[in-house]
């Protein structure tokens, strides 16, 4: 069978795909993150190896690859870490430029994590912002 169709309309595109992941999303500033997690929200770190040394670590954050982030935080998953301690949670997603880790926030939330958010301005904010990194070991969740 032969396609003649024309595609009629232009596919929505990354912004879109964005845009849509960050709708009834309150998206924190690194003070309001730092101020988050001193009340007990998680900080979770999905930068890759080379951007954290080439950035530094999040104090206090738990680095969990992106690849397994919803098998982590998941309640119910049987590889949860266990902070994932239930659905209400408060997660915080950070990446290297806030744009990642608000698909990731997205994500966590359809998985049922409805205050799940990211950082705006990812971990270039923070530095930014003139907030400390980290130089120990870090938290790698696995």
């Amino acid at each position: 069978m032969e396609v003649t169709e024309e595609l009629t309309t232009q596919p929505p595109g990354v912004q879109a795909l964005l845009d849509r992941a960050r709708t009834g999303m309150l998206r924190l500033h690194p003070r309001e993150a730092v101020e988050a997690t001193a009340r007990g929200a998680l900080l979770i770190d999905t930068r890759t190896d080379v951007q954290r040394r080439e950035q530094g670590d999040l104090p206090g954050g738990l680095v969990i690859d992106r690849t397994v982030l919803e098998w982590r935080l998941d309640p119910e998953s049987p590889f949860r870490i266990p902070e994932a301690t239930g659905y209400d949670l408060l997660v915080i997603v950070v990446c290297r430029q806030g744009y990642s880790s608000s698909l990731a926030a997205a994500s966590l939330r359809e998985l049922g994590l409805h205050r799940a958010t990211d950082m705006i301005g990812g971990m270039e904010a923070w530095l930014t912002a003139g907030l400390p990194t980290h130089s120990g070991p870090v938290d790698i969740r696995r």
